[in-house]
């Protein structure tokens, strides 16, 4: 059994974190069924809701939540503005004191009956259960298939093993729950980060359900973000590649170079414009694939040199 279980404390022994971001027409329906499936536990625990910049109704909604709990078992953090997805999963951990830490989407996708199951799993001395999906109702064949490839690459590319068909739904040990608040990057792909850390980890494997109300807030070009941003967190093999390219570019070019110069000295015109021209358009589109790839590199690098704060709190509530 884990040392954080056996160890007595004042801290909660369960903490969720429920990032949201316009989850009104959801809310109270994800509040009154997490709280039926935690009470169940019979355990101290505690909520924090964190809604990232929401425009809609659900700081309200949350708000009134948080005004009708009398034990400060639910808390709410609400950001200045829009940080992401990713942020406001850092912040959730970054105010949660329990033991073990579930982190869980608002819209219902991830059915909260599950936490029973990861804290036994849990007690029995797994560090990480992470909820790995078997099955996604309600999600397009492009989705399906798009983030099956994302992850098939991200395996391929990454230095670090990612459990395919994962999200962030999963629980957490105290110990790892540290690891995670020392480290500092601002582009932040937490189930990477969480395999990173290592530890014993277990796959929980469930179906998951269809949106119960609202929209998806992960656009095509949203995901494609997301996907850039998780392999080149976890992997410098695209430079390597780049680096590859160069060469091979190189070496083609040698022997362009080499057959005009023989045509030049025994004096035959040399043939094939439309190959040349074709052959410029495409080391032009190489050079410039190669020089964005630098420059993703180099841009997280800028973006973490300025040492800006990860979020700025607007509102909180229930916090002693």
């Amino acid at each position: 059994m884990n040392e954080s279980i056996e160890k007595k404390n004042d801290f909660p022994l369960l903490t969720v974190v429920v990032p949201c971001f316009n989850e009104e027409e959801v809310i109270n329906q994800f509040h009154l069924r997490l709280l039926s499936s935690i009470e169940k536990l019979g355990s101290n625990y505690e909520v924090i809701y964190v809604s990232d910049g929401s425009t809609d109704k659900t700081n309200e909604l949350i708000a009134n939540i948080v005004s009708n709990c009398k034990n400060n078992q639910i808390k709410f953090i609400s950001f200045s503005r829009n940080f992401g997805h990713q942020i406001a999963v850092s912040a959730g951990i970054d105010y949660a004191s329990g033991r073990a830490v579930v982190l869980i989407d608002a819209d219902l996708q991830d059915p909260p009956e599950l936490i029973h199951e990861m804290i036994q799993k849990w007690k029995e001395g797994y560090h990480v259960v992470y909820c790995q999906r078997e099955k996604r109702e309600g999600e397009s064949l492009f989705k399906i298939i798009s983030s099956s490839l994302f992850y098939k690459v991200l395996a391929i590319l990454s230095d670090v093993k990612i459990p395919i068909d994962t999200g962030d739904f999963r629980l957490m040990d105290r110990r790892v729950v540290d690891e995670l608040k020392n480290m500092p990057e601002k582009d932040r792909f937490i189930r990477g980060m969480v395999s990173w850390v290592g530890f014993k980890q277990f796959a929980l494997k469930y179906k998951r359900d269809e949106r119960y109300a609202g929209v998806s807030k992960y656009p095509f070009w949203k995901m494609v973000r997301f996907a850039i941003d998780g392999i080149l967190s976890f992997s410098n093999k695209p430079l390597k590649f780049a680096t590859f390219i160069g060469f091979l570019s190189s070496f083609l070019s040698l022997i362009g170079i080499t057959y005009a110069i023989v045509m030049w000295i025994t004096g035959e015109p040399v043939l094939g414009w439309t190959l040349m021209f074709i052959t410029l358009l495409f080391f032009g589109g190489v050079q410039l694939i190669t020089l964005g790839i630098i420059g993703e590199y180099i841009g997280r690098s800028y973006v973490e040199s300025k040492r800006r704060p990860l979020y700025i709190i607007g509102k909180k509530l229930g916090f002693k």
